[in-house]
């Protein structure tokens, strides 16, 4: 034996995904942000939204000043006397929880949709491209305007509205992906050997053409969560009760006059790191499932 450990595919992407330092920082400072909004209950100093924790003779308070009850706030407080620190924390829960959640369920109808129309061809593939070039005809952020106006505020309906923005660009990559798979030899084979439809798209063509779909995910992902943000600023996102950081920075808009930088600025800092951080992590991705574009 040779003793030489054949490198596979993974091992690939591994290796290349590691030269780029800068992409290896923006993928730990992610992974740190996703662990920080996941244990935000058990990491922040304070529940924001938990009014017997709330005073607000604390309100305004700037960075690293001490409350009459001990508590430091290191990142300020808002109006409302909530813990800057700990606001921005259970807000990432929020935007990461909508970014994640619509970029992979828009991900999973566009794919199917996208498969199936270069699969199936005919009047049903053009009934659905058509359906995909109308809704990229339009700026995703004046869609979802129009749907949360009629929708009204809430988690579950700026996810919706993100979902029904986004399955387009999801469904026009897979489908030129399938349409170079379609025309391959092992598809052919399995149709030689009466294989159910179903399975020649989903077990044999769509594994074929995962690369392109992960990196329109990862970049769907960044966009999601910036585009929730624009909508929570303007008022047409989530809750009060459920703050993201487009909420927060909305916020403290109204006091940036008056010397209040921090109520706006920390949550925005942190959203432009995350949004910075992710986009990062999605052009190496790039770079690496798709060898002819390394640099």
């Amino acid at each position: 034996m040779s003793g030489v450990v054949e490198e596979t595919p993974f091992r690939r992407i591994v290796k290349d995904y590691a030269g780029n330092k800068i992409a290896v920082l923006a993928l730990v400072v992610v992974t740190i942000i996703i662990f920080l909004a996941v244990f935000a209950s058990l990491i922040a100093p304070q529940n924001p939204y938990d009014l017997a924790q709330l005073d607000i003779m604390d309100g305004r308070l700037a960075p690293g000043a001490v409350s009459g009850a001990g508590w430091t706030y290191w990142l300020g407080t808002d109006d409302q006397g909530r813990d800057m620190l700990s606001g921005i924390l259970y807000g990432l829960r929020i935007s990461l929880g909508v970014g994640f959640g619509s970029a992979a369920t828009a991900g999973v109808v566009g794919s199917a949709l996208g498969l199936i129309a270069a699969y199936a061809g005919g009047w049903l593939e053009t009934a659905i491209m058509r359906l995909v070039d109308l809704q990229l005809s339009f700026p995703a952020i004046l869609v979802a305007l129009m749907i949360l106006a009629f929708l009204g505020k809430g988690v579950a309906n700026v996810m919706l509205a993100l979902v029904i923005v986004e399955w387009a660009r999801y469904a026009r990559t897979a489908r030129a992906a399938a349409l170079v798979e379609r025309r391959r030899e092992y598809v052919e084979a399995a149709e030689c050997l009466a294989l159910p439809q179903w399975r020649i798209l989903f077990r044999h063509i769509l594994p074929n053409c995962l690369p392109p779909l992960i990196v329109i995910g990862a970049i769907q992902v960044a966009s999601a969560i910036l585009l929730e943000a624009t909508l929570s600023f303007l008022g047409l996102g989530v809750p009060i009760t459920e703050p993201s950081l487009g909420l927060l920075i909305a916020n403290g808009y109204q006091y940036m006059l008056s010397g209040k930088y921090w109520i706006s600025f920390y949550p925005g800092l942190a959203l432009l790191v995350t949004i910075m951080c992710l986009n990062l992590v999605a052009d190496q991705l790039r770079d690496v499932l798709n060898p002819r574009l390394q640099r």
